[in-house]
């Protein structure tokens, strides 16, 4: 059963809304784990889905200048990286502002973008993309795994290694996933008709 597109990008709307309702923003700012592994991919699906109300026209338009996806896919990447910086991740639940700009910038930058890009992505960037994805998932889990001084100051050395383990257990789920999907999954390769 395929939903309207409506109803889903109202779903994401809505989602965004609940995130920022402040005991729930509260409640998932208390630990850095909380804050990486939920609230921000939350924001980031909040956007992906209101991308569903992207008018087709408007879509259409953007097809030149978002040719397979890439410049979505760059756009989304470099936002992204800036909110898992941890002087970003601190400071997000220190400044209003910051905690602001995270609010419109996740959802904004890297869920819709995303969203509008994924279906324009052919096989070889999506496949670069997840591995990026991975290796980012090891590269942070290792960081905060060895390192002896606290990198966020809002949160404590167990709650940093924490994080670091569950960073490196989801790298090693992706891992298999990607490894499983080549080697038996139906891998579907999009033609030029699925982004228009």
């Amino acid at each position: 059963m395929n939903l309207p597109r409506r109803w889903i990008a109202r779903a994401g709307v809505l989602l965004w809304l609940v995130l920022a309702v402040p005991p729930v923003r509260h409640a998932l700012q208390a630990t850095m784990t909380l804050q990486m592994l939920a609230q921000i991919p939350l924001l980031v699906v909040a956007g992906w889905l209101a991308s569903r109300a992207t008018p087709r026209r408007v879509n259409a338009a953007l097809a030149s200048w978002n040719a397979q996806g890439v410049a979505g896919l760059l756009l989304a990447s470099f936002t992204g990286a800036v909110w898992m910086l941890p002087r970003m991740m601190d400071a997000s639940v220190d400044v209003p502002h910051v905690a602001i700009a995270k609010f419109i910038t996740l959802p904004l930058l890297v869920g819709v973008p995303l969203g509008l890009s994924w279906p324009r992505m052919g096989f070889v960037v999506r496949g670069v993309f997840l591995l990026e994805a991975i290796a980012t998932t090891f590269r942070l889990g290792w960081l905060y795994l060895i390192s002896r001084q606290r990198l966020c100051s809002n949160y404590l050395l167990g709650d940093q290694q924490r994080l670091g383990r569950a960073l490196i257990v989801i790298g090693v789920a992706l891992s298999l996933f990607v490894i499983w999907k080549l080697m038996w999954g139906h891998v579907r390769i999009p033609d030029e008709s699925d982004g228009a």
